[in-house]
């Protein structure tokens, strides 16, 4: 009974007193609640430290909007927009066009600090309040971990919460402040879904520790100050060189040049075809007109065109128009009221061929004419 005693207290590592044959635990229930007591703080110790101490903030960056307010609520706004990219957009906006609308972005900042080591913040984001024209803008963010200068970089925020966009990624930042990109783009927006005006979104950025995938911060950006987003009508109409026709120089105005030119059709330079005509020859060439318009109710625009600046010689040289290099060419108006009609279904970012003609008289005797001499077409689109 005894050598029990001592061997179950023995495995216990208490120390032991031999004392008139007995053998005695030394304050055994004091000793074994402290090493209970150890146990329990070694655990605590190992355990994963939470992330309230952790601080999250978004601040204006530098060339970036401003961001009006404080605490977790940020105000801003990117001003007037169009889906053309037309026009100098606001200060700390750039505008990217693209081939079926414009991207509009700006930079901000997200600072985390004072996580306990080693835990590092992640952060997402989701539209929490969508534009109410949908179609009309659409909210675009960049990660951290990009450039954020061009549209590539960008892509739909989301507007999920369940599903959040990344805009810092794990394993995440600490003590660190980074530089992230937001975007609206607005597409070519014709037809009944078409919107001028004013809207407002905001946004739910949230960070999360990425050691405990608890989140510890959310903030809101509202892009609502002073006003909000501004969309507004766009057109653009513009003529480029089409394969086989005259080069067309762009510039304060487009320019073309038929070079040499002669009463019988003879050595007709690079780009140019000879069509016979009563009275003299008419130099062709084609020639591209691009059209582009949004936030139009019409989907199609009517061109039209005339010779706001004739000839010094108008009787030996006349510009025609055509719809195909055979002909038939046509007289243009001379006036606005009398404007040659091209077309009333053009689309928008189309392209259009179209065949300007230059006739040139085979007059000889006192009206004859030899020398440089030149004119302006006016080109005008109007969209319902």
């Amino acid at each position: 009974m005894r050598f029990r005693e001592y061997e179950d207290l023995r495995r216990t590592h208490l120390p032991v007193v031999k004392s008139g044959g007995k053998v005695c635990g030394a304050s055994f229930g004091k000793l074994l609640s402290a090493l209970i007591i150890l146990a329990v703080a070694a655990i605590a110790l190992t355990k994963p430290a939470e992330a309230q101490n952790g601080t999250f903030a978004v601040s204006a960056a530098p060339g970036g909007i401003t961001l009006a307010g404080g605490g977790t609520t940020h105000s801003g706004q990117f001003g007037p927009m169009n889906a053309l990219g037309i026009g100098t957009p606001d200060a700390g906006v750039t505008v990217i066009p693209l081939n079926n609308g414009a991207l509009y972005i700006t930079h901000y900042q997200i600072t985390i600090s004072g996580l306990p080591n080693p835990h590092l913040g992640a952060v997402t984001a989701f539209v929490n309040s969508n534009f109410t024209h949908p179609a009309a803008l659409i909210m675009q963010s960049c990660p951290s971990s990009s450039s954020c200068n061009a549209s590539g970089n960008f892509s739909a925020m989301s507007l999920l919460a369940a599903a959040p966009t990344t805009v810092v990624a794990a394993r995440g930042i600490n003590n660190q402040t980074v530089t992230v990109g937001l975007g609206i783009f607005v597409p070519d927006n014709n037809g009944a879904s078409s919107f001028t005006g004013v809207d407002t979104a905001r946004i739910t950025l949230t960070a999360t520790d990425t050691t405990n995938n608890k989140n510890f911060a959310t903030a809101e950006i509202r892009l609502d100050t002073p006003v909000g987003e501004t969309i507004q009508s766009a057109v653009r109409l513009t003529l480029a060189t089409a394969t086989g026709g005259l080069t067309v120089t762009p510039g304060a105005d487009f320019s073309m040049n038929f070079g040499n030119v002669n009463g019988l059709g003879f050595g007709p330079g690079a780009g140019l075809t000879t069509v016979a005509a009563a009275g003299g020859v008419v130099y062709s060439t084609p020639y591209l007109l691009q059209p582009a318009f949004s936030a139009f109710r019409s989907t199609t625009a009517t061109i039209k065109t005339f010779v706001s600046t004739t000839f010094a010689h108008p009787t030996i040289l006349v510009l025609r128009d055509a719809a195909a290099g055979a002909g038939p060419y046509n007289n243009i108006g001379t006036t606005a009221g009398t404007a040659t009609q091209i077309t009333n279904t053009a689309a928008d970012r189309s392209s259009i061929t179209r065949f300007l003609g230059l006739f040139v008289s085979n007059t000889n005797g006192a009206t004859a004419f030899q020398g440089s001499d030149s004119a302006t077409l006016t080109f005008t689109m109007t969209v319902p």
